[in-house]
């Protein structure tokens, strides 16, 4: 198995194509991946779009019809049933598919600029909370939120960015 996730990008927004989502992706996953030590040929399906398709999955799929930033489709349960506890590893012996994700350029691109952050640095965050959702990370109850914020915080400082939870 390779150490490297394979990652599948579907661009339904050209606007995607400006900030390389492929790119994005492949360097959230490495840097997710290997800070929790799961190496392997893990495979990730991402599809960039905008508010309208994001909103229309959010009404599907958790009966919200409103645009949202990222929206995150596990292949299997991977959250753990004690809060605040630390998910199973996904079975480096089996399906090495994690799941899919949705992410919209109109939201991104809003959120980004209501706190003068890159867009890139803004969804490279996304992404990482995304995948950390593909792998049982959850932020139902406090302890789940507590362990997932700080992971996050502890990739985004792998590729060099800051904490999104201090402002």
């Amino acid at each position: 198995m390779s150490d490297a996730p394979f990652v599948d990008c579907v661009i339904e927004d050209e606007r995607w194509e400006g900030i390389d989502l492929p790119a994005l992706t492949s360097e959230a996953a490495a840097a997710a991946f290997a800070h929790l030590d799961l190496p392997g040929a893990w495979e990730i399906s991402v599809l960039g779009c905008d508010d309208a398709r994001i909103a229309a999955l959010n009404e599907t799929f958790r009966g919200k019809g409103k645009a949202t930033n990222v929206l995150s489709w596990p292949s299997e349960e991977r959250a753990p049933e004690t809060a605040g506890a630390v998910p199973k590893p996904p079975d480096q012996d089996g399906d090495p598919e994690l799941g899919d994700i949705a992410i919209s350029y109109d939201t991104c691109l809003a959120e980004a600029d209501a706190v003068c952050m890159p867009v890139a640095d803004h969804v490279r965050h996304l992404l990482v909370h995304a995948m950390l959702h593909l792998l049982g990370y959850d932020h139902e109850t406090d302890a789940d939120a507590d362990l997932m914020e700080r992971l996050e915080v502890e990739v985004l400082a792998t590729l060099g960015l800051p904490d999104p939870y201090s402002k």
